[in-house]
């Protein structure tokens, strides 16, 4: 089972708090963090590619005055983020049950990594991957087919668990399972296919997706 990052898995506050300590009233992360994803799937369509860090900094270059400096400042609170408090037990599910448990990011590669070592999570977790890799975002499709093979398992044997409807739109249509929690989010995108999957929170996705008829 795959699981998206920020937001989904890791709680961005530290990014937030970072602005603040720039001057820049907390509230802007979410734009700015919108914007981010804007950028570089913008960049991806066309054909382009850039890096999360480099999207992340264009796009607070977009809304603040921030010298260069300080936008790099705030970016480096990526490397002190820490799971959501719900992480835990829901990765304790999958061990649990022997299902093993993958992260799928487009961010930079050792963000992942470090903060569920952080949050004393780790060893629930059987791998890394970031699309970086293969200079690509999602949802593109090859991505989740590239973390499919990379987990040497059929498309339709791995599910993408996230609080991104988007993310969840791209991996079902990728041929992925997708489960869907509200983090961010209130409701599903209603613009989208319908989730395979939706629950209340992380470890209701997680369970309901373990409850799935096997094949």
């Amino acid at each position: 089972m795959a699981f998206d990052v920020n937001e989904t898995l890791l709680d961005l506050a530290p990014v937030g708090a970072a602005l603040v300590e720039a001057g820049q009233p907390e509230h802007l992360l979410t734009a700015v963090f919108g914007r981010t994803l804007l950028t570089g799937f913008a960049a991806a369509a066309v054909g382009g590619w850039c890096r999360f860090r480099d999207a992340f900094d264009a796009a607070l270059a977009q809304a603040t005055d921030l010298s260069p400096a300080a936008r790099a400042a705030v970016a480096d609170a990526f490397g002190e983020l820490t799971p959501h408090p719900d992480v835990e037990p829901a990765l304790r599910l999958l061990a649990e049950a022997g299902v093993r448990a993958v992260t799928l990011t487009h961010g930079s590669p050792g963000v992942a990594e470090a903060a569920l070592e952080r949050g004393g999570v780790s060893p629930l977790v059987a791998r890394t991957l970031s699309s970086e890799v293969i200079r690509a975002w999602k949802p593109a499709r090859e991505v989740y087919l590239w973390a499919a093979g990379t987990c040497d398992v059929e498309p339709a044997r791995l599910a993408l668990v996230a609080a991104h409807g988007w993310d969840v739109q791209g991996a079902q249509r990728a041929g992925l399972t997708g489960a869907w929690f509200p983090r961010g989010e209130k409701v599903y995108p209603a613009v989208y296919d319908p989730p395979h999957v939706s629950a209340a929170d992380l470890p209701g996705a997680v369970g309901a997706l373990l409850a799935l008829p096997a094949g």
